[in-house]
């Protein structure tokens, strides 16, 4: 009778979204916010917050349905992020785990979710009539869309990430790969936020995003849903 019921127990299946299509929705969702609007504008995109605010608030009074639309898509893939953090979450302390990982994860993909909305509002304010028409508006506009997109995200989607990963290298409920992979767009995304004092770190912004894109899909795919996946995970990757 006890092992029959540890047997169901291993064999249960964590309920929740499919964590891999959640991780394909959210990094489609982006690049559709920045694909779409680079071909509505023939190949323009939203000008560096260090760059002349004078070309900034050019773009933006030029180009309001464009960063309308790019907003409208990043806003929504903030949603899909939170839902991946909420189910990952879930997901580990169904596997047993309640270790203060997990509890990172969850403020950093969080806050990454709640900071990348406050962008994209930011940008669709940017977007609405009269608002590009005033300089200082603008400036301190942008200004605020960059820092809540940029180092104010990548820096929690870092803590989403190594809490998942540093997880998985104790729990081997990752491939080893996948694992190393977490570790240095953790600490890529961390360095970024020296942007806010360095302006060069912010060339680390879009590398630690990127890479995250694909470290979500893969580790959506990759993360066990039950005991028993993880048990023949373990005896894989020992």
């Amino acid at each position: 009778m006890e092992t029959a019921s540890r047997k169901t127990v291993n064999e249960a299946r964590h309920r929740g979204p499919n964590l891999g299509a959640v991780g394909v929705i959210y990094t489609s969702l982006f690049l559709a916010s920045l694909i779409v609007p680079a071909i509505m504008t023939k190949g323009g995109h939203i000008p560096s917050p260090f760059a002349s605010p004078d070309l900034a608030q050019a773009f933006f009074y030029g180009h309001a349905d464009a960063v309308r639309i790019g907003a409208f898509l990043q806003f929504g893939a903030a949603i899909p992020l939170g839902i991946f953090t909420a189910t990952a979450v879930s997901r580990l302390q169904f596997l047993g785990m309640n270790v203060a990982g997990v509890f990172i994860s969850l403020f950093g993909g969080i806050a990454a979710s709640v900071l990348a909305a406050i962008s994209a509002a930011v940008q669709w304010v940017l977007a609405q009539p009269g608002v590009p028409a005033n300089a200082v508006a603008t400036r301190l506009l942008h200004l605020l869309a960059f820092v809540t997109g940029g180092p104010g995200f990548v820096a929690p989607f870092g803590l989403l990430v190594a809490g998942v990963s540093v997880i998985s290298w104790f729990t081997r409920f990752l491939p080893r790969w996948l694992v190393w992979m977490g570790v240095v767009i953790a600490i890529v995304a961390e360095l970024s936020s020296l942007s806010l004092i360095w302006t060069p770190a912010a060339y680390l912004l879009p590398v630690a995003r990127f890479l995250g894109f694909a470290w979500i899909i893969a580790t959506g795919f990759r993360l066990p849903r039950s005991h028993a996946e993880a048990q023949k995970v373990r005896t894989v990757t020992a």
